[in-house]
This record gives structure tokens, sequence and C-alpha cells, in this order.
């Protein structure tokens, strides 16, 4: 059944359709088994179309941006995964309304911004993924939040395309009001007018200060842990006697206490049983109950996913 509509998306619509293609490569921890089919539609319409197809196989399906803050775990994910890396272009206005597609590398849009002199997101400097994995997760740095900028966001809702206020999404703490089934596509920014040699000058300090903080020796997804309301996650993880430990492969940098690095062998139930393992214990001896920042999918490796199916 799979592999008959893996054939009906190939032909019916625009892009690539990679199938049995292994996330581990599509992911900053690089670890994580195969997708039944990758999927990059071509435009919105071809989106549109895979939406359509996906709903009435009653097929799973999750959108990757560009793979931090993602743990695929190593049976991978029995279903459709969709990279809008087409979705790329970015519309700079006179009005300092900048409008970016969901694909667009959240990095490469700050260094347009700051070479255009619009303030608000340079602080944001270093930060990888794509702009629409930053409104979703409403990633942050400093005092800036990507969602304090956010005007309205399109989205497929169903099989229809809609701008919705920024309003109306509720932004928080590492967290957005999307709808479950929502695809972001494109966001409407605005942007306050600035210096751009002072811009730049903060834009290189902040890309300084991430790559310096996040040196942490290997492949690793960044903070793994939010911060609790009056606490720091990695005083917690530290406090607690986590820093240099290890689960098979998976290493909590002594670098950086919210990070967890793959040694070069780690597997994805490594990396889940030592969030697991630091969540429990966390709580155990203070008290606080720690929550992931990383989004998990897909199957245990004993569970076989759907394109390895005979």
């Amino acid at each position: 059944m799979a592999q008959a509509l893996f054939e009906v998306l190939a032909q019916r619509c625009r892009g690539e359709v990679l199938r049995g293609e292994l996330l581990s490569r599509h992911t900053t921890w690089r670890v994580g088994g195969p997708a039944a089919a990758l999927f990059r539609p071509a435009n919105h319409v071809d989106l549109v179309k895979a939406a359509r197809l996906l709903r009435d196989a009653a097929l799973p399906w999750v959108v990757l941006g560009g793979g931090s803050n993602l743990l695929v775990r190593d049976g991978g994910f029995p279903g459709v995964v969709i990279e809008l890396c087409h979705f790329n272009a970015v519309r700079i206005g006179a009005d300092g309304i900048v409008e970016a597609e969901a694909g667009v590398r959240l990095n490469a849009l700050i260094k347009q911004l700051v070479a255009a002199g619009l303030a608000g997101l340079e602080e944001l400097a270093g930060i990888p993924g794509t702009v629409g994995g930053a409104l979703v997760m409403n990633a942050g740095a400093g005092s800036q939040e990507f969602g304090q900028v956010v005007e309205e966001v399109e989205m497929l809702s169903g099989e229809t395309f809609l701008w919705r206020q920024a309003a109306s999404l509720s932004f928080g703490y590492r967290q957005s009001g999307l709808e479950p089934g929502e695809i972001v596509t494109a966001v409407r920014l605005r942007l306050a007018g600035g210096d751009p040699e002072l811009l730049n000058a903060s834009y290189a300090e902040r890309l300084q200060h991430r790559r310096q903080a996040h040196a942490v020796g290997g492949p690793s997804a960044g903070s793994v842990f939010k911060n609790p309301p009056g606490h720091r996650a990695w005083e917690l993880v530290a406090g607690c006697g986590w820093q240099g430990r290890c689960i098979g492969g998976a290493l909590v940098s002594e670098r950086h206490a919210n990070f967890i690095v793959n040694t070069g062998k780690a597997t994805a139930t490594d990396i889940e049983s030592l969030i697991e393992a630091i969540k429990n214990d966390v709580e155990r001896q203070t008290g606080v109950k720690l929550e992931s920042e990383v989004k998990i999918v897909g199957v245990p490796a004993a569970v076989r996913p759907v394109s390895e199916e005979p």
C-alpha cells in the first residue's frame, strides 16, 4: 500500500521523492533510521497534492526543518517526511516588512536583514535550522525571540492556504500556538530600522559567542532542556552530577551540561535514554521537572519501518 502511494506521489507531485532515506543524514545529532519516504515538494500546489494523498491513505507525516531539536528513533519514521527546501524565497519591502518562506535557513535570513539595516533578529545569529522551524519553536537568544517580530504566518491547514495573524498564535517560551496538522509555509516579519554597521557588529559578536559555546566536541542538537521557571537547566543537570556522564555513545557535554553529544557511536536510543535518565534524576533530587526542547519522532529499532517491508 505504502509503496504504491509513493509511486503515485512521484507521478502526481513535482519535487523529489527519496525512498528509505536515512534521517541521520538530515539531523544535527547524526542519528536516526530511515523514513519510508522523504518528499521535497516543488511548490505550494505540490504540497497540497501530497497532503491530500497522505490524508486519504492515512499515512503519518512530519515536516523536517533543519534537523536540529529533533531526535529520530533508530527504527526510522514509518511515513513521509516533508522537507520544504524549495520554499526558499525572501522578499524585503521598503516598509520594513519581510516575507520569508519556511525553507529559508534562519542564519542566512538574519545576514540579509543585517545587511539591509533591519533590526530585531540579530541576537539569533548562528541558530541552526529554518525559518519554519524558528517559527514553530519560537527560537530565541539573548533578549530576542522570533515570535516578537512576526506579523502573519502562512500555513497549509487541511487543503487550504491561509494567513494567520501572529496574535492568534500565542507565542510562548520555545513554543507557538500551531494546531496539529498545520504546515508553516511562510512568515511576514515587521522589523525596525537600524544602522547596518552596528547591526553587523552585534551579529558577529553573537555568532562568535554561539560558536564558542556550542563547540562541544561532536554532533548535538543544541540545548536539550527548557529552562524551568526560576532555574537554569544546565545548572540543574550539572548540580545533579550528570555532566560528563554517558549512556552508550551519548555524552552530557563537559563544556555545557545542557548539551548531549554524539561521541561518534551513539544511537538514538542512547540519546533518548540519557534524556529520560536526566529528567527522572533531576526531579528525584530537586523536585523540578525538566521539559525537553527536543521533538522525538519515529519507532524503536525493533519495529521495521514501512520502507523495509518485503
